[in-house]
């Protein structure tokens, strides 16, 4: 393949036969997908869009883009991709840290996993290489543990990455997620839960930096580098180092401002604020309290992660990174918790368990109303704010024990079971993240139509709305939500491909990412063709739900959020206008009431 940036090389690692098959990346799928989240989905669309998830058919895909490994600001980032036990839909899930950076640096674009071992099994990645080994000592074990074994196993961890899931994928939780590096998660969708169908209980990289790929025209490359990293820098935007809010607060510091403006789900979305309680688990609170330290991904000078330690109270001496913005509203605001302690206590239990702590909160939040409104049906109660029982709960769905074992099916399955449905703050199976819909209109179309069920960074919409970037438009309007989601989804469609941080986005633009692109692989390239190619990807998405059954009618929000005004204050009284906005939507992308035509498939050369 003539691109730069890439190794032109995968691993197809076929699990029920042993064997590993090493094949290069077709050059037209390349320069219509890009990689990483692109070319992923490409591959799960060709192995056929209605294998059932969980039979050793569904594969299992971590893969990079061009410019993941590269000194590209923001580069960390790996994309898993498969079908969803969860949703049913195609689903990709990202992580950061230093795992992306050496698979690449280690000779892979990707690595695609198929069948089902006979008994567990790791994979280790060095030097152009994969190789299988038994895992049955490490089966049953948590994240923290299994990452630790395989750094005193192979040493040098400064060169080493480990990638693992723990008892939540091993016991087929629906939501269950790959662990990288301790804390850096692949959230969303059961890829976990995927690879504890296949028996697959890591992957281990060793990679070095000097091995990284060097761009096709160095000193065109070296002017769109600076010019990106001067918009990162730049004192204005919230990306710049050690001043704009991102950086010094997290991606936490945005639980005050959405609880002030009426637009943080409370109590499983009662209500749009937590009150004088969100400024307690805000990211204000943390580094106040409890900060100690705050790392890198690979080539990041933002330094959002936060990483804090415990000194009093039940969870004294707990170490952990971090509370970010979307799993401590989860296991925070979203369960009616105010203990910051408590909250990183319930994040740091997820990811040793191996599941996403922004979905686990999603059936403890329904088990808890359903408690309070005396549905539970003798199946006992669980209190808001209760957090030991949280804990609990949480170990027994991921040990699939009692009624844990329903709510391991996901939010759905346990408001289905205690015969109320409306509970489930849930789109396509999957919950909602931490932006409510009354307060933030443009969430509420963005949730209906993800491609991979409720989702805040298909299309980040708060980026415009709550005035993240320069573009600007009223949270509590609905007009305009359509067209402005449709051109953010097609944006982050093409930088998930790349694969660069989405948190780049709130400083630079699709200028800034196709020079980028364009003088590392040697391709001429627009900003018009960055959003063409976002486009195709993301209706190639759409196309594998349609064939997977969602069609009309799909796009869908919660009734809570369309018709329970909020009663609180900066969102009082307003509904989310999903119906209206989606019209404007489906007219701009060219659909049919949620279905891709034929047309627009040929238009853009996917058909």
């Amino acid at each position: 393949m003539s691109l730069m940036g890439y190794t032109n090389r995968v691993a197809w690692v076929d699990l029920t036969a042993g064997q590993v098959d090493y094949r290069p990346i077709a050059e037209e799928d390349a320069l219509k997908y890009i990689g990483a989240r692109g070319l992923g989905v490409k591959y799960v669309f060709d192995n056929g869009p209605q294998v059932d998830a969980l039979s050793p058919d569904n594969i299992l895909c971590f893969m990079n883009g061009p410019l993941t490994g590269t000194d590209a600001n923001m580069s960390g980032r790996m994309a898993i991709v498969t079908k969803s036990p969860l949703t049913g839909t195609v689903t990709d899930s990202h992580h950061g840290g230093w795992s992306a950076a050496r698979l690449k640096w280690a000779g892979f674009d990707g690595l695609v996993f198929k069948g089902m071992a006979a008994t567990p099994v790791y994979a280790y990645i060095e030097n152009g290489e994969v190789t299988l080994h038994d895992a049955s000592d490490l089966w049953g074990k948590g994240v923290h543990e299994t990452v630790k074994i395989m750094q005193e196993r192979y040493g040098e961890p400064k060169t080493l990455s480990v990638i693992a899931i723990g008892p939540a994928g091993e016991n087929l939780v629906r939501f269950g997620c790959w662990i990288n590096e301790n804390d850096r998660a692949s959230g969303r969708g059961g890829t976990g839960c995927v690879g504890g169908s296949k028996h697959l209980k890591a992957v281990v990289i060793r990679g070095k930096y000097q091995d990284r790929p060097r761009p096709a025209d160095k000193e065109a490359w070296k002017g769109a580098h600076d010019r990106a990293l001067a918009t990162i820098m730049d004192e204005k935007n919230v990306t710049s180092p050690r001043k704009g809010g991102l950086s010094v607060y997290g991606t936490n510091v945005l639980m005050n401002i959405s609880n002030t403006m009426g637009a943080l789900p409370a109590f499983n979305s009662k209500v749009t604020s937590f009150g004088e309680n969100g400024e307690l688990i805000s990211g204000e609170w943390v580094k106040e309290h409890i900060l100690v330290n705050d790392p890198t991904c690979h080539a990041c000078p933002v330094a959002c992660k936060k990483e804090v330690e415990i000194t009093s109270g039940p969870w004294l001496g707990l170490h952990m990174e971090s509370l970010e913005y979307e799993p401590a509203w989860s296991m925070g605001a979203n369960c009616g918790n105010n203990d910051a302690a408590g909250v990183a206590k319930m994040i740091d239990l997820c990811n040793d368990y191996g599941m996403d702590a922004i979905e686990s909160g999603h059936p403890l939040s329904v088990y808890m109303e359903a408690s309070e409104r005396g549905y539970t049906n003798g199946d006992g109660r669980l209190a808001w704010g209760d957090v030991a029982g949280m804990a609990e709960w949480a170990r027994k769905i991921a040990f699939r024990e009692g009624l844990g074992s329903v709510m391991a099916d996901g939010a759905n399955a346990i408001a289905a079971y205690f015969g109320h449905d409306e509970l489930a703050m849930t789109c396509k199976g999957q919950g909602i993240p931490a932006y409510d819909p009354r307060g933030l209109k443009g969430m509420g179309i963005g949730y209906a139509t993800s491609n991979r069920g409720a989702c805040h960074l298909r299309g980040y919409t708060p980026a415009v709305e709550l005035g993240l970037i320069p573009w600007k438009m009223d949270p509590l309007a609905w007009e305009g939500k359509g067209d402005m989601l449709r051109i953010l989804q097609d944006l982050f469609a093409f930088t998930d491909s790349l694969d660069l941080c989405k948190f780049s986005s709130f400083a630079e633009g699709a200028e800034e990412y196709a020079a980028q692109y364009s003088t590392f692989t040697g391709r001429p390239f627009t900003a018009d063709d960055v959003l063409k190619t976002g486009e195709r990807i993301y209706n190639l998405e759409r196309y594998y739900n349609n064939l997977n059954g969602f069609r009309e009618g799909s796009d869908a929000l919660p009734t809570r959020f369309t018709h329970e005004p909020s009663t609180m204050p900066g969102s009082e009284g307003h509904v989310c206008e999903l119906d209206l906005m989606l019209v404007e939507y489906y007219k701009m992308r060219g659909w049919v009431n949620g279905v891709v035509p034929e047309a627009k498939l040929k238009e853009l050369e996917i058909l």
